[in-house]
């Protein structure tokens, strides 16, 4: 009988966590699982992926950040199916999703952590902590996660390290480069610097729009396409407007065509102040772009300085505006630092790989005695 497996998370939107869970629960073979998904606040535009594949979908409806009628939905929807493993993935669920998973005695309770969490405060690390104790594994997707983590109080011994996957991007949905630049309003000549990310602090596109100012200063064509949408938007266009970039720097929304967009870039910028492990720079290299990305826990497990890019210390504006320089400099040199990126994405990062790790992870978990 296929082990039922009882993924839960917080929602279904567009998210680095959402699409590996995404990934995981269309893929993970049939024959050996009966996988669910929970998602404990409402779906998403993720969810038509699961639709697609016939993964059955439940939306708990949780609307307030306590909220005791959600925990007792999710528990009783937990004793109905009866999964043998239930894995949560990020706070909310795995605050509500395992508390609920041990009151409606699952077997075999699991964690995910997906990034380096600065905004939690001490209480919930404190949740966290006693979670953890009767947590069997603590899954993540980069070491420093873990060690984020085991500096907060839980225990080393319980994480699993299971990279992030990424899907090969197909180079024939460049289309025309003109085309694009006439879309864009961008002249002929624009050398295209992307960045995927949400509107919002920890992504830290305001140091982004400053270095690109500072690359006008030495360049007449460069050119930053910030991809995405979320409440700092209207700030960031303020600034950019204040600073005098808007010739240079295009908040072009939420964008379907990302790919497309990244075909036709010269390099990728993350300016994230933390992460677990980034998929948009995964993404990026996986289109043979080099990165230069801030120092930080999960842009070390990807980007290799001066092999694959550049990293910079967090807030370093001249520091990106420097080494893209160097890069638009160098069209030689920066595709090889492309081409090295690519390689290490289709080699070592790949869905299948991440897909066979967490099937050999449950069938073992499923197996043991607890």
């Amino acid at each position: 009988m296929p082990i039922r497996v009882l993924l839960i998370i917080p929602t279904l939107d567009r998210g680095g966590a959402e699409k590996q869970l995404a990934y995981l629960a269309t893929r993970l073979p049939r024959e050996q699982f009966d996988v669910h998904v929970c998602a404990l606040t409402r779906g998403g535009p993720l969810a038509a992926m699961l639709e697609e594949a016939d993964i059955p979908l439940t939306v708990i409806g949780k609307s307030w950040k306590v909220d005791p009628g959600a925990w007792w939905r999710l528990r009783k929807f937990i004793q109905q199916l009866q999964p043998d493993i239930v894995h949560t993935w990020l706070f909310a669920a795995n605050s509500y999703g395992r508390a609920a998973a041990f009151s409606a005695g699952v077997p075999h309770v699991l964690a995910g952590e997906r990034c380096v969490d600065q905004w939690k405060v001490w209480h919930e690390f404190a949740i966290d902590r006693r979670l953890a104790r009767r947590t069997e594994k603590i899954l993540t997707n980069s070491t420093g996660v873990q060690e984020f983590y085991t500096r907060h109080g839980l225990p080393a011994e319980k994480f699993v390290v299971i990279p992030n996957g990424i899907t090969p991007l197909d180079p024939t949905v460049a289309g025309a480069r003109d085309e694009l630049l006439a879309e864009l309003e961008l002249p002929a000549d624009a050398r295209l610097i992307t960045t995927v990310g949400r509107l919002w602090p920890q992504k830290r596109m305001k140091d982004l729009i400053w270095a690109a100012e500072l690359l006008k200063c030495i360049r007449e064509d460069s050119h930053l396409l910030i991809v995405g949408e979320g409440p700092q938007r209207w700030r960031l266009e303020v600034f950019r407007d204040q600073i005098e970039v808007g010739d240079r720097v295009h908040l072009v929304g939420q964008r379907s065509d990302v790919p497309r967009l990244l075909f036709h870039s010269e390099c990728f910028w993350l300016g994230s102040g933390y992460e677990g492990q980034s998929n948009a720079v995964m993404e990026a290299m996986s289109a043979g772009l080099p990165v230069v990305a801030t120092d930080i826990a999960g842009n070390r497990d990807l980007v290799i300085p001066e092999e694959t890019g550049y990293l910079v210390g967090v807030g370093d504006k001249a520091g990106f505006a420097q080494w893209t320089n160097q890069l638009l400099e160098n069209p030689a040199g920066a595709k090889k630092m492309g081409q090295a990126g690519q390689r290490r994405m289709h080699e070592e990062f790949t869905i299948s790989n991440m897909v066979q790790r967490h099937a050999e992870l449950y069938a073992h978990v499923a197996s043991s005695e607890k």
